[in-house]
């Protein structure tokens, strides 16, 4: 199984957090901080917690109305 990974561009995120309710390993979070507009954006914590580690299936990107989300697959 090849290994995914994403990166969410905290500044384009208005915090809807789609990613976060449809993410099926539940990888992504609510960040702590927010970003310069004032929302709460979501970021990938990898495996923190759920113990299953990102596939790139790329729901997350495929969902994110912001366009805010890159999946990558580790070859």
């Amino acid at each position: 199984m090849k290994l995914g990974k994403i990166i969410i561009d905290r500044e384009r995120c208005k915090g809807c957090h789609l990613c976060i309710e449809f993410c099926p390993r539940h990888n992504i979070h609510v960040d702590e901080e927010l970003n310069k507009k004032g929302y709460q954006p979501a970021v990938f914590k990898g495996d923190e917690g759920s113990g299953k580690p990102c596939n790139a299936c790329a729901v997350c990107a495929l969902i994110c109305p912001d366009v805010a989300i890159e999946v990558y697959r580790a070859e």
